[in-house]
């Protein structure tokens, strides 16, 4: 049973930084795309950034290019989501996704496997 846990969340003012990380269990992930989903009270959820299992491709949602940057360690089954410059706007809770095979898919109905996901403040 795969398992997806997300840490780092928190409340912070507009400008800070925080870095969210995701541990993975349950199976071996060789081959495995992840990534991370956000949500928004009353909003559907949108993809943030993804990555690829060697991490040598990446993609992000246009409105956090340049201030988030996604990373794994396979070594430890964990993955990251280092968000700096944060902004009002990006407060929701964040999610935490795998599927196998590199795609870096923007539709969450591709990903089988889901975290419970962090929550993320960020005041003005």
């Amino acid at each position: 049973q795969v398992q997806l846990i997300e840490s780092g969340g928190g409340l912070v003012q507009a400008g800070g930084s925080l870095r969210l990380s995701c541990a993975a269990s349950g199976r071996a992930f060789s081959g495995f795309s992840m990534g991370w989903f956000r949500q928004a009270p009353g909003t559907e959820r949108e993809f943030v950034a993804a990555i690829t299992w060697t991490g040598s491709s990446t993609r992000y949602e246009d409105s956090v290019k340049g201030r988030f940057t996604i990373s794994r360690d396979n070594a430890k089954n964990t993955l990251y989501l280092q968000m700096n410059s944060l902004k009002p706007e990006d407060t929701g809770v964040y999610y935490c996704v795998t599927m196998y095979g590199d795609g870096l898919y923007k539709s969450s109905s591709v990903y089988p496997y889901w975290g419970q996901g962090t929550q993320v403040t960020v005041s003005s």
